[in-house]
């Protein structure tokens, strides 16, 4: 029961779509410009930098507050396990960013709440996270790229450091944590089919921060962005 909790809790936490309340203050539904996803690159590419980094910030807090009450309502009853419920919560604050009820299901990729849960999970994980994605994003410029390598490298080193004993679990809640994460790696790789064959295939569309990328075009059927 507790599981679900978190899960709801994140869940509520995700519904708060920050490029799409940035873009109905702005008089666009931002789903319908660009590559049709209410994210951070879409946002960058549609409105500039400015509202890209502060839907940036806003798709991370929410995560961020979200693992944070988790711990604060169960920090001291589930100490053997509030890494998983944690999971968990940061869990249903993708899948609420991604497939919001009130918006027809129509969301992100969950990519900034996912940074959210590693800044808010433990500290070892962040120095590697922020190495792939930046490392990746200012040599190629592709989002997508840096957003596929975080998950991977995020996977593998939850999985070293459970194995290590630094969650404090055991073997059977840290498998259950490894399968939670390993789901939403699977997500985030499916979400972004589209640009991976654009990856291969090399015509992937770079971002930049130094200037606005476009002026709002309207969206493609498919979405395509991080």
């Amino acid at each position: 029961m507790v599981r679900v909790i978190c899960l709801l809790i994140g869940y509520v936490f995700g519904l708060f779509q920050t490029a799409y309340i940035y873009g109905k203050l702005h008089g666009l539904d931002i789903r319908n410009y660009g590559s049709g996803n209410a994210g951070t690159t879409n946002t960058l590419r549609v409105f500039g930098t400015k509202a890209g980094l502060l839907v940036l910030v806003g798709d991370i807090m929410k995560c961020i507050l979200a693992v944070v009450l988790t711990g604060v309502i169960f920090g001291s009853s589930h100490t053997d396990m509030i890494y998983l419920l944690k999971m968990y919560t940061a869990a249903g604050a993708i899948i609420g960013h991604n497939f919001p009820f009130y918006l027809k299901f129509k969301g992100g990729k969950g990519i900034a709440a996912t940074a959210g849960l590693i800044l808010s999970f433990h500290p070892y994980l962040i120095p590697m996270g922020i190495i792939l994605f930046f490392g990746a994003f200012f040599i190629t410029h592709y989002v997508s790229l840096g957003s596929l390598l975080v998950y991977a490298g995020f996977l593998i080193e939850t999985i070293i450091l459970g194995q290590m004993g630094v969650f404090g679990m055991t073997q059977t809640l840290l498998s259950e944590m490894y399968v939670i994460l390993a789901l939403l790696t699977v997500m985030a790789f499916w979400k972004h089919r589209e640009n991976i064959k654009r990856l291969l295939s090399g015509t992937e569309r770079k971002t930049y921060l130094t200037h606005k990328n476009n002026e709002p075009e309207k969206a493609e059927s498919e979405n395509r962005e991080a």
